[in-house]
């Protein structure tokens, strides 16, 4: 309480920073969709069959894209069509290629009824910065 009482404007930036932090980590307990470490995606693949979507340009897809993803690009990406269609309670994980257009779609999956929905947290740059393996060309 003397600490508070000397320093006010401390006091109240450390309250507000603690709420944040607190706001933030029940957003995200609550968001419905999981982020997935580089070093986790292979063992979902294999383990569980995870289909990977990646929602990358075709162009940057063609570039280098994980082994077994499938490209939609975000014009292309409707949680009710073809490729979508029969995994609603399979896992499906997300990729983009920093993290960005990855999330908004794993909240578009949640909203569309999919149970296991996963991001993968920092897309192919992360899975690049982890020295995993991208193949090039067409899926």
């Amino acid at each position: 309480m003397a600490f508070a009482g000397r320093h006010p404007m401390l006091s109240l930036a450390l309250v507000g920073l603690t709420l944040a932090i607190v706001y933030t980590e029940i957003a995200r307990l609550l968001r419905g969709y999981t982020s997935l470490k580089p070093a986790e995606l292979p063992a979902l693949m294999n383990q569980h069959g995870a289909l990977v979507v990646d929602l990358s340009a075709i162009a940057d897809f063609e570039k280098g894209h994980i082994a077994g993803s499938r490209n939609l690009t975000p014009s292309q990406f409707d949680p009710q069509g073809k490729l979508l269609a029969g995994a609603r309670q399979s896992p499906v994980v997300l990729v983009c290629r920093n993290g960005m257009a990855s999330t908004a779609a794993a909240r578009k999956l949640k909203k569309a009824g999919f149970e296991q929905v996963y991001w993968l947290d920092g897309g192919i740059g992360a899975w690049q910065a982890a020295s995993l393996p991208l193949v090039k060309g067409r899926a």
